[in-house]
């Protein structure tokens, strides 16, 4: 199990970087460049957002339960209490994010059936990933005595302060639909893309001031603030060091960063392009820089 866990996590690190590149390239079917088309190829946006979050947790649980690298350890199943903290705020964030946002939402574009299927594989993998190692020997021995280092909960304050900023951004894309939905304007364009849009405006507020996808950049510092909580920074002599050090933790943040950096920018020159009053002050999603 420690091998498959081992090249589990190299793929992990390799992957995103790959990936990257080609999504600055094309726009992904989803969102504000939903498909228009009625295929069998494109679903449901709130239903399959569900159902493609919701897996994340469940392959969470399940190998926290299971703990498969803990086979004849004497810690075999048996969290601290800084694992049983750090599970909680997981599940926290994807119970926000698998149910709780959906079921909010008045409305979300259809999807092409690639994106969910994409996504469910990513969060199996990294639900996995996190569960094994969070349930690991190697995360309980890193988080002896957690509770009395400053570094702990200054990890932990970061991923609430992230969590409150993603969610506060949201409500605001959130109250842009809500308000359209009230006022009748949901129509089709003459392409008959709803985009027109029940969905979007010009958002603006806290760190929108600053940057169009603050919802990505609050949830980027959120997880930085998990991986400083729950494991080693990883030694960086050397991309083999990274390589066979780094642990899932610090993993879902590098794949958050390179995985989300693209659609931010793609959805940064729409709003330009939608909306020529856009504020040019505003950058894509790092405040002042990118």
């Amino acid at each position: 199990m420690q091998s498959l866990y081992d090249v589990a996590r190299k793929w992990f690190f390799i992957i995103p970087p790959i990936v990257c590149p080609v999504q600055f390239l094309i726009n992904a079917p989803f969102g504000r460049f939903a498909p228009s088309s009625d295929s069998a190829l494109v679903v449901d946006g709130i239903k399959s957002w569900i159902v493609m979050e919701l897996v994340s947790p469940i392959a969470f649980i399940y190998t926290v339960l299971q703990s498969p690298l803990s086979a004849g350890s004497s810690n075999a199943r048996t969290l601290s209490g800084p694992q049983i903290l750090l599970a909680g705020l997981f599940l926290v964030h994807y119970l926000n994010r698998s149910l709780v946002s959906p079921l909010r939402t008045p409305s979300r574009s259809k999807s092409h059936i690639i994106v969910p299927l994409s996504a469910v594989t990513f969060n199996v993998a990294n639900g996995s990933l996190m569960g094994t190692y969070l349930s690991s020997p190697a995360a309980s021995t890193f988080l002896t005595s957690a509770f009395t280092h400053p570094s702990f909960w200054i990890g932990i304050a970061l991923w609430a302060g992230g969590l409150a900023g993603n969610i506060l951004h949201d409500e605001i894309l959130l109250n842009i639909r809500r308000n359209a939905k009230a006022k009748g304007k949901a129509k089709s364009d003459g392409n008959g893309d709803k985009a027109a849009k029940e969905h979007y405006a010009i958002p603006h507020g806290y760190l929108y001031t600053y940057i169009s996808y603050p919802n990505y950049f609050c949830e980027w510092i959120e997880w930085f603030g998990f991986a400083v909580a729950a494991a080693p920074v990883p030694p960086l002599t050397s991309l083999g060091a990274v390589m066979d050090s780094v642990q899932p933790p610090w993993l879902f943040f590098w794949s958050e960063v390179l995985l989300m950096i693209a659609r931010a920018y793609k959805g940064h020159k729409w709003y330009h392009q939608r909306f020529p009053e856009y504020p040019k002050e505003r950058k894509a999603v790092v405040p002042f820089v990118f």
